[in-house]
């Protein structure tokens, strides 16, 4: 216990540090035209959360050794967390991030992690990584949102690998979910701070990497952290394709994702993060019994589309009503 316990120490007392006023690394977030919030609110909480990281990771890699892949992760996430942090300081543009997302995912790809299907499923890796890297931040835009997917996903992940008797994948895996509740115990609505592009850039890696490391030492097949994390990379990817479609300039920042739509159509910020907790369960909670039972994936599968697709429809009549522009 005690990695997890340090990790969620080092979290909590960083962030409430950040919190305070008193640390150099305050850079405030000030709303704009894509902000659910109305004041200014410090976004350094991701060095919070790399630190909570840095610990729990740190006491493992002296209790054991580091598996090969997992120091390749190590050199993406730390890639991803200096350029993301120079973002929150200066703002980059995309095409100095992007190269950079690139690299950190070829990083990954040097680590012998990859899907099993030749080239293209190199080519499927690259982009896998860079995407979620990317949905993370775009998802990052509610109080608490972010933080607990962060807490629910890489929890479930570390239970995956428990069950198959991984202790190892499981300790590091739960060792990133304690570093986000450390942080979320500051995060949740009304949040005093929010992780910035450090810290939800960096997550997105992370789940990405460390769910493609468990398909790729047979922990799990892929549609388990597909179902882990669906209901983050669902939400951006149709409001995606759904602004695509519109032909609208789908790298500029908006207000489409359906959770902000019900925080515009009239939901407070904690009844909708307090739904999207109990869809995160649902769904983990479903990967796993799926886990235990394989034979059923497709149908588990073909359930939850069917889940998505009623409550995206719901949230766009609810939108629809208010009226909402």
């Amino acid at each position: 216990m005690i990695p997890f316990v340090l990790a969620l120490v080092v979290a909590l007392l960083s962030t409430w540090w950040m919190v305070s006023g008193r640390s150099r690394l305050s850079i405030m977030d000030h709303p704009n035209e894509r902000s659910l919030h109305a004041s200014p609110v410090p976004r350094s909480g991701g060095v919070a959360i790399l630190l909570g990281i840095l610990a729990g990771w740190g006491w493992l890699s002296v209790e054991q050794s580091v598996p090969a892949p997992l120091q390749w992760i190590m050199w993406a996430a730390m890639t991803v967390a200096g350029i993301s942090l120079l973002d929150d300081l200066f703002e980059l543009s995309a095409r100095v991030r992007l190269p950079v997302h690139i690299l950190a995912a070829v990083l990954v790809l040097l680590g012998g992690i990859s899907l099993p299907w030749g080239w293209p499923g190199w080519i499927m890796t690259l982009f896998g990584i860079v995407w979620m890297l990317n949905l993370y931040n775009f998802m990052d835009g509610m109080d608490g949102f972010a933080g607990g997917m962060a807490l629910a996903g890489f929890a479930f992940l570390g239970i995956g690998g428990y069950l198959t008797g991984d202790l190892t994948y499981a300790w590091w895996s739960w060792a990133v979910a304690a570093a986000a509740s450390g942080f979320l115990l500051f995060n949740v609505p009304p949040a005093r701070i929010f992780m910035g592009d450090a810290g939800s850039a960096t997550l997105g890696l992370l789940a990405a990497a460390l769910s493609l490391w468990g398909v790729h030492k047979g922990l799990f097949p892929l549609w388990f952290p597909l179902m882990v994390f669906s209901p983050f990379w669902v939400d951006a990817t149709v409001t995606l394709i759904r602004r695509a479609c519109r032909r609208e300039k789908v790298w500029q920042a908006h207000r489409e994702h359906y959770y902000q739509r019900l925080i515009r159509a009239g939901w407070s910020h904690r009844k909708t993060v307090t739904m999207e907790y109990l869809l995160m369960i649902a769904s983990g909670g479903s990967a796993l019994l799926l886990l235990v039972y394989p034979g059923w994936w497709i149908v588990g599968l073909l359930v939850w589309g069917g889940i998505y697709l009623i409550l995206a429809r719901m949230v766009d009549l609810f939108f629809a009503r208010r009226q909402v522009g």
